[in-house]
């Protein structure tokens, strides 16, 4: 399948498993918020979309209070959330393949631009990549079509057929189809097959590998 050029992936949930980082720094922003939370497996929901969509949504916060949680996430996050983190098996092959196969490869993140450079960079993938693009730390441009759009103002002599998205959770596939791309929605993640499946992908698919047969042309 070469006819996609700028190949887009989302971070989170896709190319690493951010679990571990994501849920202890939540668990750490709201015990400073005065919420006691001890079962991580209820804060998986944060992995993916923005925060500040994610407090709100799931802890009613309002906005003075969703800044505060996201200032106590940051503190914990910056100094060990963003390296209890692990890649997905095959996906330093699967961005190695698709470079050598002459695709451009680009982030596409909700997680602010700066930890994102820093994660990638840590599991010395960056290499591959040759825009990484995520929200601003000031809680701009963090919904997934936003990301989109910028990444496609930067390559402006494309047409859309030329690019597709790949991430996990509904909003990558939202973003992709609000901006008129193709998307992949990987179901090895933190999003539901019903989630994935109701935002109507292009292709679904369910491990690293057929991400890479789809993209290389080979039968899924």
């Amino acid at each position: 399948m070469d006819k996609y050029k700028i190949i887009l992936f989302d971070l989170d949930g896709t190319i690493s498993d951010p679990k571990v980082g994501i849920t202890k720094s939540v668990q750490y922003a709201l015990k400073k918020m005065g919420i006691v939370e001890g079962d991580f497996d209820k804060l998986k929901c944060f992995i993916g979309p923005p925060l500040q969509v994610s407090f709100v949504e799931y802890y009613d916060f309002d906005e003075k209070d969703t800044q505060k949680a996201i200032h106590f996430y940051r503190q914990r996050f910056k100094e060990k959330g963003m390296f209890e983190n692990k890649l997905y098996s095959n996906i330093p092959l699967l961005l190695k393949s698709l470079k050598e196969q002459k695709h451009t490869l680009v982030v596409a993140t909700s997680k602010p631009t700066v930890f994102s450079e820093q994660i990638l960079k840590y599991f010395n993938v960056d290499q591959y990549f040759d825009l990484i693009v995520g929200s601003n730390l000031d809680g701009t441009r963090t919904s997934k079509t936003d990301i989109i759009q910028y990444i496609l103002d930067k390559y402006k002599g494309h047409q859309p057929d030329d690019f597709i998205m790949i991430g996990d959770r509904k909003h990558d596939i939202i973003g992709a189809k609000n901006m008129g791309i193709d998307s992949i929605g990987v179901t090895y993640g933190y999003g539901s097959l019903e989630e994935i499946s109701q935002s109507d992908p292009t292709y679904i698919v369910q491990t690293v590998e057929q991400v890479k047969d789809l993209l290389m042309g080979r039968k899924v």
